[in-house]
């Protein structure tokens, strides 16, 4: 019996490794490296990144592009798993996103947005006198809020079809609310939070009409980690916004009516949507770092709470086999569960990669890049 069993997970785990196209990178939080997991086994560390405290990853095409809190921007091959070049746009950085033919940068210390051609060489600085946060494209407009004068510039592209941008002011929404501190864009909304209000604010892009949408908070907790938004919060029907300093995921139609509020086990931070729109994944900080909890999408209710053995900074759905991976950085492990049943409760873990403090987790797939 054993021994059929044990062929069994076997094969299980050579069918998924077979299948598997994604390659997995991984912020290591204080070694200033990615690591890589590649056909669900670790094969690689790029190392000296700089300060990865706040490092984020995206692709575009071929490309791979980090930013790191000091500032950095690095240019990797995802492929080759090898850094091309960096560029440092600041003392301090919080964000970037990928054009066609740039990338634009989100800083802190030096109060500025930075925007550099795809090989990093700098094109234009937009001098904003805040720290900057939220910075989305739409069509051709470069949209960011800033943190310190609580408003959204909305920056317009005045030569779309020329080989670099040079963006204009188009538009300056002031007294938008008290702290923006992240945003997410669907379609030709831009959302954004409020930390120090009791609202989350939103852009019609079209229409460039701004409104304030309540928000039922209640008394605010002790925050040790913000909420972070993204495009993975948004589900055919409905928007799930994470509430700042309370127990609570917020749950909008998509005209921002209010439908309810989900109680949850802590603060969250992350609200993560599977790619077939079936399950949020709810992460926490403070005391709860260590809880993930799933909520069905369809009922609004909590199917499922995890408890693991350290910190849970990260969690991301695979967009190519049936797993979900969590980042459990006081462990210093990456798990990932297998999620093809339909009933969550059934979900397994599946594998475990040893990762010094791993914290991000970032998913290439060459086939999908754009």
């Amino acid at each position: 019996m054993r021994k059929i069993i044990y062929a069994l997970l076997l094969f299980i785990s050579i069918s998924t490794l077979a299948q598997a196209k994604e390659k997995i990178f991984i912020v290591e939080r204080e070694n200033s490296a990615l690591a890589v997991i590649n056909n669900n086994l670790k094969t690689n560390e790029i190392k000296n990144m700089h300060n990865f405290n706040h490092a984020v990853v995206k692709f575009r095409g071929k490309d791979g592009y980090v930013i790191t809190r000091d500032g950095y921007v690095i240019k990797f091959d995802p492929v080759t798993e090898k850094k091309l070049k960096e560029y440092r746009t600041s003392k301090s950085a919080i964000g970037f996103i990928i054009g066609k033919n740039f990338l634009a940068v989100a800083n802190y210390d030096n109060k500025t947005v930075e925007i550099l051609d795809r090989n990093l060489n700098p094109i234009q600085s937009i001098k904003t006198g805040s720290r900057n946060v939220g910075i989305k494209l739409y069509k051709n407009y470069l949209i960011f809020a800033c943190m310190d004068t609580n408003q959204i510039w909305v920056m317009k592209d005045k030569n779309p079809k020329a080989k670099l941008p040079k963006f204009v002011l188009y538009k300056k929404f002031k007294n938008i609310g008290k702290v923006p501190f992240d945003a997410l864009i669907d379609k030709n909304l831009y959302v954004v939070g409020l930390f120090n209000s009791p609202d989350i604010g939103v852009i019609n892009l079209d229409t460039m009409k701004y409104k304030k949408v309540p928000l039922k908070l209640g008394k605010k907790e002790r925050i040790l980690k913000v909420p972070h938004f993204g495009f993975w919060s948004v589900s055919k029907g409905y928007f799930f916004i994470p509430a700042v300093g309370n127990e609570k995921v917020f749950v909008f139609d998509h005209k921002f009516n209010y439908i309810t509020s989900i109680k949850v086990e802590g603060n969250p931070v992350f609200t993560a949507l599977s790619p077939d729109k079936k399950w949020l994944a709810v992460t926490f900080s403070g005391k709860k770092f260590p809880y993930v909890q799933i909520i069905d999408t369809k009922t609004l209710k909590i199917v499922r709470t995890f408890k693991f053995p350290g910190w849970i900074l990260h969690v991301r759905w695979s967009n190519d086999t049936k797993h979900l991976y969590f980042s459990v950085n006081t462990a210093n492990e990456v798990l990932a569960y297998n999620v093809s049943n339909p009933n969550p409760m059934k979900w397994w873990k599946q594998f475990m990669w040893p990762v010094p403090k791993s914290s991000g987790i970032f998913l290439y797939d060459s086939k999908t890049q754009k």
